[in-house]
């Protein structure tokens, strides 16, 4: 057997990768043979997966913890998991999925592949499944908002009531845009959207 890696990957920085990292290390990776992404699963541009996958060589041990690190696209992932284990010969184990192991069941001539193939199938499918549900629940929250007449993001800066006679004023020359803003409490870049916004009224 090759060198043990560890690859974690958490969706922002505001997420912790403790957790991951300490089962990384329970089984024995050292703390420079793990390598951790602070980004999206959305495809396997990252930086530090491809770092690892050059450095990677035949023999070699990937431990993941779980099978949505890897990725998010069910077929992203088959493909992934195709090359590194058919073309680069390098074994995976998904900690908490045991059959998902391909140091494992060696001597079943072939039926470790097949078991592996079908669970990595549904897997890949179920975490696929999962997020499209979260994004049309995700979805339906904002539509519903917007029936109820909620605004979703950065509340609307309401026009103050005495805004025209100071637009006016100000349009005539007679204050100037900073007066403006002190007299109506406003900041800069609320004071020219709202002017915008007038304008085009």
């Amino acid at each position: 057997m090759g060198r043990k890696y560890g690859y974690i990957r958490v969706s922002d920085k505001e997420q912790n990768e403790d957790r991951q990292v300490i089962a990384m290390k329970e089984i024995g990776i050292d703390d420079g043979l793990i390598f951790i992404e602070k980004q999206s699963g959305k495809d396997f541009s990252r930086p530090q997966y491809q770092l690892l996958k050059r450095i990677m060589q035949k023999g070699d041990i990937l431990y993941i913890k779980s099978l949505d690190r890897f990725g998010r696209n069910k077929q992203q992932i088959l493909n992934e998991w195709h090359e590194l284990t058919k073309v680069k010969e390098i074994e995976i184990v998904v900690l908490d999925m045991p059959l998902l192991d391909t140091t494992k069941f060696k001597d079943l001539n072939g039926l470790e592949t097949l078991i592996q193939d079908i669970v990595l199938q549904v897997l890949s499918w179920l975490a696929e499944d999962e997020r499209k549900r979260i994004r049309e629940r995700q979805r339906e929250g904002i539509d519903a908002a917007k029936i109820k007449g909620k605004h979703l993001g950065r509340p609307k800066i309401c026009f103050p009531d005495n805004f025209e006679k100071f637009y006016n004023a100000w349009k005539k020359g007679s204050i100037t845009a900073t007066q403006c803003m002190i007299e109506l409490n406003l900041k800069r870049t609320s004071f020219y959207k709202l002017v915008k916004q007038y304008e085009m009224m």
